[in-house]
Protein backbone atom coordinates (compact mmCIF):
# COMPACT_ATOMS: atom_id res chain seq x y z
CA UNK A 1 0.00 0.00 0.00
CA UNK A 2 1.41 3.36 -1.09
CA UNK A 3 0.17 6.92 -0.66
CA UNK A 4 -2.56 7.77 -3.16
CA UNK A 5 -5.11 10.48 -3.83
CA UNK A 6 -8.78 9.89 -3.03
CA UNK A 7 -11.63 11.84 -4.64
CA UNK A 8 -15.06 12.25 -3.04
CA UNK A 9 -17.74 13.44 -5.45
CA UNK A 10 -20.61 15.51 -4.09
CA UNK A 11 -23.17 15.79 -6.86
CA UNK A 12 -26.88 16.04 -7.50
CA UNK A 13 -28.42 13.00 -9.16
CA UNK A 14 -30.11 13.16 -12.53
CA UNK A 15 -33.40 12.08 -11.02
CA UNK A 16 -34.81 8.84 -12.45
CA UNK A 17 -32.65 9.01 -15.58
CA UNK A 18 -30.04 6.26 -15.47
CA UNK A 19 -28.33 7.10 -18.75
CA UNK A 20 -27.87 10.77 -17.85
CA UNK A 21 -26.73 9.89 -14.31
CA UNK A 22 -24.08 7.52 -15.66
CA UNK A 23 -22.92 10.11 -18.18
CA UNK A 24 -22.56 12.67 -15.38
CA UNK A 25 -20.67 10.17 -13.23
CA UNK A 26 -18.31 9.36 -16.10
CA UNK A 27 -17.50 13.06 -16.49
CA UNK A 28 -16.67 13.34 -12.78
CA UNK A 29 -14.43 10.26 -13.00
CA UNK A 30 -12.45 11.76 -15.86
CA UNK A 31 -12.14 15.08 -14.02
CA UNK A 32 -10.95 13.43 -10.80
CA UNK A 33 -8.43 11.29 -12.68
CA UNK A 34 -6.95 14.39 -14.32
CA UNK A 35 -6.27 15.67 -10.79
CA UNK A 36 -4.41 12.48 -9.94
CA UNK A 37 -7.11 10.57 -8.05
CA UNK A 38 -6.82 6.77 -7.92
CA UNK A 39 -10.12 6.15 -6.12
CA UNK A 40 -13.36 8.04 -6.81
CA UNK A 41 -16.32 7.73 -4.40
CA UNK A 42 -19.90 8.74 -5.27
CA UNK A 43 -22.92 9.32 -3.00
CA UNK A 44 -25.51 6.83 -1.84
CA UNK A 45 -28.00 5.60 -4.47
CA UNK A 46 -26.62 8.07 -7.01
CA UNK A 47 -27.98 6.01 -9.92
CA UNK A 48 -30.73 6.72 -10.81
CA UNK A 49 -31.42 8.71 -7.60
CA UNK A 50 -31.92 8.47 -3.89
CA UNK A 51 -35.73 8.05 -3.51
CA UNK A 52 -36.13 11.27 -1.54
CA UNK A 53 -39.90 11.23 -2.05
CA UNK A 54 -40.31 8.61 0.70
CA UNK A 55 -39.65 11.40 3.22
CA UNK A 56 -42.53 13.43 1.77
CA UNK A 57 -45.19 10.87 0.80
CA UNK A 58 -47.27 9.00 3.37
CA UNK A 59 -47.48 5.18 3.01
CA UNK A 60 -51.22 5.50 2.35
CA UNK A 61 -50.44 7.27 -0.97
CA UNK A 62 -50.14 3.88 -2.60
CA UNK A 63 -50.77 4.91 -6.20
CA UNK A 64 -48.03 7.55 -6.24
CA UNK A 65 -45.55 5.31 -4.46
CA UNK A 66 -46.30 2.48 -6.88
CA UNK A 67 -45.81 4.73 -9.90
CA UNK A 68 -42.50 6.02 -8.58
CA UNK A 69 -41.34 2.55 -7.61
CA UNK A 70 -42.04 1.22 -11.10
CA UNK A 71 -40.01 4.06 -12.62
CA UNK A 72 -37.19 3.54 -10.11
CA UNK A 73 -37.02 -0.19 -10.85
CA UNK A 74 -36.98 0.51 -14.59
CA UNK A 75 -34.04 2.91 -14.24
CA UNK A 76 -32.10 0.80 -11.72
CA UNK A 77 -29.35 -1.73 -12.47
CA UNK A 78 -28.90 -5.49 -12.32
CA UNK A 79 -25.59 -6.98 -11.23
CA UNK A 80 -23.98 -8.40 -13.18
CA UNK A 81 -25.50 -6.62 -16.14
CA UNK A 82 -24.77 -4.18 -18.94
CA UNK A 83 -26.31 -1.02 -17.43
CA UNK A 84 -23.13 0.24 -15.74
CA UNK A 85 -21.04 0.01 -18.91
CA UNK A 86 -20.55 3.80 -19.30
CA UNK A 87 -19.05 4.12 -15.82
CA UNK A 88 -17.03 0.93 -16.20
CA UNK A 89 -15.57 2.31 -19.41
CA UNK A 90 -14.81 5.62 -17.68
CA UNK A 91 -13.00 3.77 -14.87
CA UNK A 92 -11.02 1.78 -17.45
CA UNK A 93 -10.10 4.85 -19.48
CA UNK A 94 -8.98 6.73 -16.36
CA UNK A 95 -7.33 3.74 -14.70
CA UNK A 96 -9.04 4.37 -11.35
CA UNK A 97 -11.14 2.56 -8.76
CA UNK A 98 -14.74 3.79 -8.59
CA UNK A 99 -17.26 3.29 -5.77
CA UNK A 100 -20.72 4.09 -7.09
CA UNK A 101 -24.00 4.10 -5.16
CA UNK A 102 -26.83 2.46 -7.14
CA UNK A 103 -30.32 1.07 -6.82
CA UNK A 104 -29.87 -2.63 -7.58
CA UNK A 105 -32.63 -4.98 -8.71
CA UNK A 106 -32.81 -8.37 -6.99
CA UNK A 107 -31.90 -10.10 -10.24
CA UNK A 108 -31.38 -13.40 -8.39
CA UNK A 109 -35.12 -13.62 -7.68
CA UNK A 110 -38.12 -11.49 -8.72
CA UNK A 111 -36.14 -8.67 -10.34
CA UNK A 112 -38.55 -6.09 -8.95
CA UNK A 113 -37.32 -5.53 -5.41
CA UNK A 114 -34.44 -3.14 -4.88
CA UNK A 115 -31.30 -3.00 -2.79
CA UNK A 116 -29.32 0.07 -1.83
CA UNK A 117 -25.91 -0.98 -3.13
CA UNK A 118 -22.38 0.32 -3.49
CA UNK A 119 -20.52 -1.13 -6.47
CA UNK A 120 -16.73 -1.09 -6.52
CA UNK A 121 -15.14 -1.11 -9.97
CA UNK A 122 -11.43 -1.58 -10.64
CA UNK A 123 -9.02 0.27 -12.96
CA UNK A 124 -9.79 -2.33 -15.61
CA UNK A 125 -13.48 -1.42 -15.45
CA UNK A 126 -14.50 -4.77 -13.99
CA UNK A 127 -16.76 -5.02 -10.94
CA UNK A 128 -14.57 -5.98 -7.99
CA UNK A 129 -17.21 -6.15 -5.25
CA UNK A 130 -20.52 -4.79 -4.04
CA UNK A 131 -22.14 -4.10 -0.69
CA UNK A 132 -25.88 -4.10 -0.04
CA UNK A 133 -27.17 -1.89 2.77
CA UNK A 134 -28.11 -4.07 5.72
CA UNK A 135 -30.93 -1.96 7.15
CA UNK A 136 -32.84 0.73 5.24
CA UNK A 137 -33.79 3.58 7.57
CA UNK A 138 -37.38 4.61 8.38
CA UNK A 139 -39.42 5.21 5.21
CA UNK A 140 -36.54 3.88 3.06
CA UNK A 141 -38.06 0.48 3.92
CA UNK A 142 -40.87 1.34 1.51
CA UNK A 143 -38.26 1.10 -1.27
CA UNK A 144 -35.31 -1.10 -0.34
CA UNK A 145 -34.95 -4.67 0.87
CA UNK A 146 -32.38 -5.65 3.51
CA UNK A 147 -28.93 -6.84 2.48
CA UNK A 148 -27.14 -9.74 4.16
CA UNK A 149 -23.70 -10.54 5.56
CA UNK A 150 -22.35 -11.89 2.28
CA UNK A 151 -21.22 -8.38 1.27
CA UNK A 152 -19.81 -7.28 4.64
CA UNK A 153 -16.10 -7.75 4.01
CA UNK A 154 -13.24 -5.41 3.07
CA UNK A 155 -11.93 -5.68 -0.47
CA UNK A 156 -8.20 -6.17 -0.99
CA UNK A 157 -6.75 -3.89 -3.68
CA UNK A 158 -3.25 -2.63 -4.55
CA UNK A 159 -4.27 0.64 -2.83
CA UNK A 160 -5.30 -1.04 0.43
CA UNK A 161 -8.31 -2.80 1.93
CA UNK A 162 -11.57 -0.95 1.30
CA UNK A 163 -14.65 -1.47 3.45
CA UNK A 164 -18.09 -0.18 2.50
CA UNK A 165 -20.96 0.97 4.73
CA UNK A 166 -23.89 3.09 3.59
CA UNK A 167 -25.34 6.03 5.54
CA UNK A 168 -26.74 4.93 8.91
CA UNK A 169 -25.05 1.53 8.69
CA UNK A 170 -22.15 3.55 10.07
CA UNK A 171 -24.09 3.85 13.33
CA UNK A 172 -24.13 0.03 13.66
CA UNK A 173 -21.23 -0.83 16.02
CA UNK A 174 -21.02 -4.48 15.01
CA UNK A 175 -21.08 -3.70 11.28
CA UNK A 176 -18.13 -1.37 11.81
CA UNK A 177 -16.31 -3.88 13.98
CA UNK A 178 -16.81 -6.66 11.44
CA UNK A 179 -14.83 -4.54 8.97
CA UNK A 180 -12.19 -3.51 11.51
CA UNK A 181 -11.63 -7.15 12.45
CA UNK A 182 -11.15 -8.12 8.81
CA UNK A 183 -8.38 -5.57 8.30
CA UNK A 184 -9.99 -2.46 6.77
CA UNK A 185 -7.78 0.53 5.84
CA UNK A 186 -10.27 2.90 4.17
CA UNK A 187 -14.01 3.09 4.80
CA UNK A 188 -16.06 4.13 1.77
CA UNK A 189 -19.22 5.64 3.23
CA UNK A 190 -21.72 6.92 0.65
CA UNK A 191 -24.54 8.67 2.47
CA UNK A 192 -27.68 10.78 2.41
CA UNK A 193 -26.84 12.14 5.87
CA UNK A 194 -25.59 15.64 6.58
CA UNK A 195 -24.92 18.15 9.34
CA UNK A 196 -22.79 18.30 12.45
CA UNK A 197 -23.89 14.97 13.91
CA UNK A 198 -23.01 13.13 10.71
CA UNK A 199 -19.60 14.79 10.61
CA UNK A 200 -18.98 13.89 14.26
CA UNK A 201 -19.73 10.27 13.36
CA UNK A 202 -17.32 10.35 10.42
CA UNK A 203 -14.57 11.67 12.69
CA UNK A 204 -15.33 9.20 15.47
CA UNK A 205 -15.24 6.18 13.14
CA UNK A 206 -11.93 7.32 11.66
CA UNK A 207 -10.33 7.59 15.10
CA UNK A 208 -12.02 4.47 16.49
CA UNK A 209 -10.86 2.24 13.63
CA UNK A 210 -7.70 4.19 12.81
CA UNK A 211 -8.92 4.28 9.22
CA UNK A 212 -9.61 6.90 6.60
CA UNK A 213 -13.31 7.59 6.12
CA UNK A 214 -14.61 8.92 2.79
CA UNK A 215 -18.14 10.26 3.30
CA UNK A 216 -19.73 11.08 -0.07
CA UNK A 217 -23.08 12.78 0.38
CA UNK A 218 -25.81 13.78 -2.03
CA UNK A 219 -26.64 17.42 -2.68
CA UNK A 220 -30.10 18.27 -3.98
CA UNK A 221 -31.66 21.63 -4.83
CA UNK A 222 -35.28 22.13 -5.81
CA UNK A 223 -34.05 22.96 -9.32
CA UNK A 224 -32.66 19.42 -9.63
CA UNK A 225 -36.11 17.90 -9.16
CA UNK A 226 -38.03 17.22 -12.41
CA UNK A 227 -41.66 18.16 -12.76
CA UNK A 228 -42.49 14.66 -14.01
CA UNK A 229 -44.21 12.23 -11.64
CA UNK A 230 -45.32 15.22 -9.56
CA UNK A 231 -42.00 15.33 -7.73
CA UNK A 232 -41.59 19.09 -8.05
CA UNK A 233 -44.88 19.56 -6.22
CA UNK A 234 -43.55 17.57 -3.26
CA UNK A 235 -40.70 20.00 -2.68
CA UNK A 236 -42.46 23.21 -3.72
CA UNK A 237 -41.51 26.15 -1.55
CA UNK A 238 -38.19 24.62 -0.57
CA UNK A 239 -34.71 25.63 -1.57
CA UNK A 240 -32.02 23.08 -0.69
CA UNK A 241 -33.49 19.64 -0.01
CA UNK A 242 -30.09 18.13 0.84
CA UNK A 243 -27.08 20.19 1.85
CA UNK A 244 -24.36 17.63 1.18
CA UNK A 245 -21.58 18.05 3.78
CA UNK A 246 -19.28 15.44 2.20
CA UNK A 247 -15.96 15.06 3.98
CA UNK A 248 -12.85 12.92 4.45
CA UNK A 249 -11.45 12.10 7.89
CA UNK A 250 -7.96 10.83 8.72
CA UNK A 251 -7.12 8.08 11.25
CA UNK A 252 -6.49 10.87 13.76
CA UNK A 253 -10.16 11.84 13.58
CA UNK A 254 -9.38 15.14 11.92
CA UNK A 255 -11.21 16.29 8.79
CA UNK A 256 -8.67 16.61 5.99
CA UNK A 257 -11.18 17.55 3.27
CA UNK A 258 -14.54 19.24 3.48
CA UNK A 259 -17.22 19.55 4.51
CA UNK A 260 -18.59 20.71 1.18
CA UNK A 261 -21.89 22.50 1.80
CA UNK A 262 -24.68 23.25 -0.70
CA UNK A 263 -22.61 22.89 -3.85
CA UNK A 264 -21.52 20.25 -6.30
CA UNK A 265 -17.84 19.47 -6.49
CA UNK A 266 -14.98 17.11 -5.70
CA UNK A 267 -12.99 16.81 -2.49
CA UNK A 268 -9.45 15.43 -2.62
CA UNK A 269 -7.36 13.84 0.12
CA UNK A 270 -4.05 12.00 0.25
CA UNK A 271 -4.30 8.53 1.83
CA UNK A 272 -1.08 7.69 3.72
CA UNK A 273 -0.64 4.07 4.90
CA UNK A 274 1.79 5.15 7.61
CA UNK A 275 -0.98 7.21 9.21
CA UNK A 276 -3.09 4.03 9.43
CA UNK A 277 -0.57 1.55 10.81
CA UNK A 278 1.38 4.06 12.85
CA UNK A 279 -1.67 5.35 14.69
CA UNK A 280 -2.59 1.85 15.84
CA UNK A 281 0.38 1.60 18.21
CA UNK A 282 -1.84 2.88 21.03
CA UNK A 283 -5.32 1.84 19.82
CA UNK A 284 -6.08 -1.14 17.60
CA UNK A 285 -9.67 -2.17 18.33
CA UNK A 286 -9.28 -5.43 16.39
CA UNK A 287 -5.79 -6.14 17.70
CA UNK A 288 -4.10 -5.41 21.02
CA UNK A 289 -7.12 -3.41 22.21
CA UNK A 290 -9.49 -6.32 21.58
CA UNK A 291 -10.42 -8.76 24.32
CA UNK A 292 -11.65 -11.93 22.58
CA UNK A 293 -11.57 -13.67 25.96
CA UNK A 294 -14.30 -11.25 27.07
CA UNK A 295 -16.09 -10.18 23.88
CA UNK A 296 -16.98 -12.29 20.88
CA UNK A 297 -19.52 -12.16 18.05
CA UNK A 298 -20.09 -13.94 14.75
CA UNK A 299 -20.56 -12.73 11.20
CA UNK A 300 -22.89 -14.82 9.05
CA UNK A 301 -21.58 -14.36 5.55
CA UNK A 302 -24.25 -16.49 3.89
CA UNK A 303 -26.18 -15.26 0.86
CA UNK A 304 -29.89 -15.37 1.60
CA UNK A 305 -32.41 -16.10 -1.17
CA UNK A 306 -36.15 -16.78 -1.05
CA UNK A 307 -35.71 -20.20 -2.62
CA UNK A 308 -33.03 -22.88 -2.57
CA UNK A 309 -32.77 -25.64 -5.16
CA UNK A 310 -31.35 -28.97 -4.08
CA UNK A 311 -30.03 -31.30 -6.75
CA UNK A 312 -29.90 -35.02 -6.11
CA UNK A 313 -26.32 -35.63 -5.04
CA UNK A 314 -24.36 -37.16 -2.23
CA UNK A 315 -23.85 -34.60 0.49
CA UNK A 316 -20.66 -34.32 2.50
CA UNK A 317 -20.98 -33.44 6.17
CA UNK A 318 -18.59 -30.71 7.28
CA UNK A 319 -18.05 -29.98 10.96
CA UNK A 320 -16.79 -26.47 11.77
CA UNK A 321 -15.16 -25.58 15.04
CA UNK A 322 -15.86 -22.16 16.61
CA UNK A 323 -13.19 -19.62 15.77
CA UNK A 324 -11.15 -18.09 18.55
CA UNK A 325 -10.72 -14.87 16.57
CA UNK A 326 -12.51 -11.64 17.33
CA UNK A 327 -15.06 -12.39 14.63
CA UNK A 328 -16.45 -15.84 13.88
CA UNK A 329 -17.28 -16.03 10.18
CA UNK A 330 -19.90 -18.52 9.11
CA UNK A 331 -19.81 -18.97 5.33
Amino acid sequence: MNTFKLAVVQAAPVVLDRAAALEKAAAYIARAAREGAKLVVFPEAYVPTYPFWVWFLAPREHARLAELHARLVEQSVSLPGPELAPVQEAARAAGVFVALGVNERNAEASGTSLFNTVVLMGPDGEIVAKHRKLVPTGPERLVWAQGDGSTLSPVSTPLGRFGMLICWENYMPLARYALYAQGMDVLLAPTYDEGETALCSVRHIAKEGRVYVASASLVLHVDHVPKAQGLAGLVAGRDWIKNGDSAVAAPSGELIAGPLHREEGILYADIDPVAITGSRWNLDVAGHYARPDVFHFGLRRRTLTPMSIEEEAEQETVVRRPSENAVQILD
